[in-house]
């Protein structure tokens, strides 16, 4: 059986959506071809010569180019079966159905995908179309061949100017939390599940021997299983030690296990990302995110006692921001000495309400969200003061525009500061910011869902 997986963006990554099951369907004897579209052009006499086609799906900019470019795969092979994997796959399943996917999968999805793979066209007609799966898998290593090179990716920036090739794995899938934005919840619904660490540093092995000298986690949460986050990337330091690496940690888990954050500094850990989301306890609660403003102080300051970078992500606009709010929000990240250890971008996007999200239980989110959006792939929502919206159009605007100038992060600082306190007095700005590398390092790729 010919086989082609397709990724269409995940984060700027070699994907891992993609070499994980083609381990899987190697094994079981199919040709797998693996197209990143996020890195190169469609290979169109690929596709004409599959049997069956695999998109991967693992966020909401990836499925709507999925949704996008669905017609024009139907026209390329019209006779290929299609299936559709990864978080968002399950949540937009009747959407994709319509577009001509034969099967859906959500969830863990690399023994599903392989028995689809194997089963006869007769079959489709007899098979749930679209399922969850939440069981425990006997992992295999990633086999990344055929992938685009891993220098073709996002990099790590250091401040000093140079640049870090960048490999990335996953040591576990799903979160036991349960925030209320969450795209995992509605697939995961609190549980998580391990990868085994043998099958995460032989995939480490791989990629540090094809030219990796920074290793991303791709984890929702890497300290969700810390019993197994911890003893592997102290195996991973014994072996690699020049190789640095990158998490993703909740504020509540950084408390709760502070004792390790030396032990993430002393095995390389260049920075933990944490979904901060805001620094207004009234939305934190909202959002169901199980921290308060005291404690991402908190977090803050026990990272830097540790000489550990911590880098918020946000969500700015919710329906529960003012004007007001967005100005504290700005002289809090100045004040707090964040204005360049935050990515331009998390300074201007916009609350996503999902398929199945759990804000759609809230009254205020109920009386400001409108039907589904097979588009845009969420629920559109509208402000109750439209100068909000306005201001969040405004805020967009700059970071683009900063993107596309290289403003630098301090420079569209400054610019969002102005737009949302134009009358107070503001040092001039410079007539040539130029770009400067932020203080910290960074992935090249800032973009986050």
């Amino acid at each position: 059986m010919t086989i082609v997986l397709v990724s269409t963006y995940d984060l700027g990554r070699q994907p891992f959506g993609l070499a994980s099951p083609a381990a899987w369907l190697r094994a079981a004897g199919h040709d797998v071809r693996m197209l990143d579209l996020a890195v190169d052009a469609p290979d169109v006499a690929a596709l004409r010569a599959a049997d069956r086609i695999g998109f991967y799906v693992p966020m909401h900019a990836a499925t709507r180019q999925v949704v996008r470019l669905l017609p024009w795969f139907r026209g390329i092979n019209p006779a290929a079966r299609l299936c559709a994997f990864g978080l968002y796959a399950a949540m937009n399943a009747e959407l994709l159905q319509r577009l001509g996917v034969e099967r859906v999968i959500g969830g863990e999805y690399e023994a599903a995908l392989t028995a689809w793979a194997a089963e006869p066209p007769a079959a489709a007609a007899t098979t749930d179309r679209s399922t969850v799966e939440l069981g425990r898998l006997a992992f295999v290593a990633p086999d990344r061949d055929g992938l685009p090179d891993a220098s073709r990716y996002a990099g790590l920036r250091l401040p000093d100017g140079s640049r870090r090739v960048v490999g990335s794995t996953d040591a576990s899938r799903g979160c036991k939390h349960r925030c209320r934005h969450c795209p995992i919840v509605p697939v995961y619904d609190g549980r998580f599940r391990i990868v085994p660490a043998d099958v995460v540093l032989e995939d480490v092995r791989r990629q540090v021997a094809a030219g990796a000298r920074h290793i991303s986690f791709g984890d929702p949460d890497f300290w969700n299983g810390i019993g197994h986050a911890m003893p592997l990337v102290r195996r991973l330091h014994d072996e690699h030690p020049d190789v640095t690496y990158d998490v993703t940690i909740k504020i509540e888990h950084l408390l709760r296990h502070r004792e390790h954050l030396a032990g993430l500094r002393d095995t390389g850990c260049l920075f933990v990302t944490s979904a901060v989301e805001s620094l207004d306890d009234h939305v934190l609660a909202r959002l169901d995110k199980g921290h308060t403003r005291a404690d991402v102080l908190t977090a803050l300051e026990l990272c830097r006692e540790a000489s550990l970078e911590l880098q918020p992500t946000f969500v700015a606009f919710t329906p529960w921001l003012t004007r007001n709010g967005y100005t504290a929000f700005l002289a809090d990240l100045r004040g707090l000495g964040l204005e360049e250890r935050v990515a331009s971008i998390q300074l201007a996007i916009r609350l996503l309400i999902p398929a199945g999200s759990r804000l759609l239980g809230l009254p205020e989110i109920a009386a400001c969200a409108g039907a589904f959006d097979e588009q845009a792939l969420v629920h559109p929502w509208a402000h109750p003061d439209p100068d909000v919206d306005v201001l969040a159009r405004g805020a967009m605007a700059i970071v683009a525009a900063g993107a596309r100038d290289g403003l630098g992060r301090a420079g569209v600082f400054g610019r969002l500061e102005r737009l949302a306190t134009p009358e107070a007095p503001h040092a001039p700005e410079p007539e040539a910011l130029g770009f400067r590398l932020p203080p910290v390092p960074f992935l090249e790729e800032p973009w986050y869902c």
